[in-house]
């Protein structure tokens, strides 16, 4: 397992063009383990893309070469850019013709652990969207690093080989489930550790790049201090024993490293930690067999991350109401945002520079990763629960649940909004901010 830090992504200009990264889109190989090997669609060759990493507030320009048969659209998750090159052709962005290029350039903001991948449809493709190994790590550095750890390392929790499949309990409707999961590039146990030393304190920024799947993390004889959300620092950040991740969420953790050994860092999922969902950390002077410790069933909640609100929040309510439509059995369920399916969807007006209360409400018997475009919000109230203080643009809201949030409308644009689940998003769960 590749520690995943060196392969940062460096200026590749194309003739008579001074862009300062290049991604190109195409056919990749995975080698997950020795005779486990995944064809997919990635960038540079590889999946996960390299990191882009870049200083807060610089300008970069991107080239995009897309060289596949059909057209794409690289999403920059988690800044606050505009429209044009947010990445999302519903927002305006222009696509990537086959065998054609394109140029992003924008200024990185906000700091902190954001991500890139494609925005396209997949519909009942498996092959296409964030099912594919279109993905990768956007850190942006602060003005003023703390840089108070010792090493550095980004982890993908990804799963592959997607196929459709009934659940029961679902109604007999369609689901997807996967036949491989990977951290990075490699299944647990295939590939370099993550290699620390006894005293350390590392940094693990984790990304769930899943198209579909909640993911429950732990690290076997050690425990997390949750210092940022979505890249956004938290104002309590608090030791925890296991993360909790929706689809494109993100988050930061410290570890000290206190217990040496050979240990496992994965998901507490055991079908899928044990069919690769997993990486080995091994401590220096270390030999044996990697140990794995199932841990409690600890809650997860946003809210031990933020403080107790000091007055009451009076913006205007936008209400947002989830439902499911059951179709048929052996089939997708259709999903509506106030009542209706994407492109019908009436659009949601603010005006900038005003601040507005979004109330998530999740009407549905599943739980969703909602997601807005160009904007960060902050959470005002989680299941009952009042807090304030945590910055988040993905927020999982919880079946037969609501979470109010706060949003600052500071980005002039058409904004998309949807669920981070592919499948809920190609069916009806999106809809558009639409500045006056």
């Amino acid at each position: 397992m590749r520690a995943y830090g060196a392969g940062v992504l460096s200026a590749l200009p194309i003739p008579g063009a001074a862009a300062d990264f290049t991604l190109r889109i195409q056919p990749v190989t995975v080698e997950l383990a020795p005779k486990h090997h995944v064809k997919t669609t990635g960038y540079n060759g590889t999946a996960p893309g390299p990191i882009i990493r870049v200083q807060e507030g610089k300008t970069i320009s991107i080239d995009v070469l897309n060289e596949t048969d059909i057209e794409e659209v690289v999403h920059w998750h988690g800044l606050n850019i505009p429209s044009s090159v947010d990445g999302s052709m519903e927002e305006g962005t222009p696509p990537v013709a086959p065998h054609s290029s394109a140029r992003y350039t924008f200024a990185a903001t906000p700091s902190g652990t954001r991500w890139y991948h494609t925005h396209v449809t997949a519909g009942r493709n498996l092959n296409r969207a964030t099912y594919t190994g279109q993905f990768g790590f956007f850190y942006i550095e602060p003005r003023s690093e703390a840089g108070d750890y010792d090493a550095e390392f980004f982890l993908a929790l990804k799963e592959w080989d997607p196929f459709w499949s009934t659940q029961a309990g679902n109604g007999d409707s369609l689901d997807v489930a996967y036949q491989r999961f990977s951290i990075n590039d490699r299944s647990l146990g295939f590939g370099e550790p993550l290699r620390v030393k006894q005293g350390q304190r590392i940094i693990l920024r984790i990304l769930n790049a899943s198209a579909t799947q909640v993911r429950r993390v732990a690290f076997a004889g050690h425990r997390f201090r949750v210092v940022a959300l979505d890249g956004n620092a938290v104002p309590a950040p608090q030791v925890v024993d296991v993360l909790e991740l929706g689809p494109a969420e993100r988050v930061d953790a410290q570890v000290t490293m206190n217990n040496p050994g050979i240990w496992i860092l994965g998901a507490t999922d055991d079908h899928d930690r044990e069919a690769g969902m997993g990486v080995v950390v091994e401590y220096a002077g270390q030999v044996g067999m990697p140990t794995w410790q199932t841990p409690g069933r600890a809650a997860w909640s946003y809210t031990v991350f933020g403080t107790q609100p000091g007055e009451t929040e009076t913006a205007a309510p936008i209400p947002l109401v989830f439902r499911k439509k059951f179709v048929s059995s052996h089939w997708q369920d259709k999903w509506t945002v106030n009542g209706k399916q994407f492109p019908h969807t009436d659009p949601i007006r603010v005006n900038a520079g005003n601040a507005y209360r979004l109330i998530f409400d999740n009407q549905s018997d599943e739980a969703h990763p909602v997601h807005l475009h160009r904007h960060t919000f902050e959470l005002l109230n989680v299941g009952g629960v009042n807090t304030r203080g945590v910055r988040k643009d993905v927020v999982m809201v919880a079946a037969k649940s609501q979470v109010h949030a706060r949003l600052l409308a500071n980005n002039p644009g058409p904004t998309l909004f949807h669920c981070h689940n592919q499948m809920h998003m190609d069916f009806g769960f999106m809809t558009m901010f639409q500045y006056s």
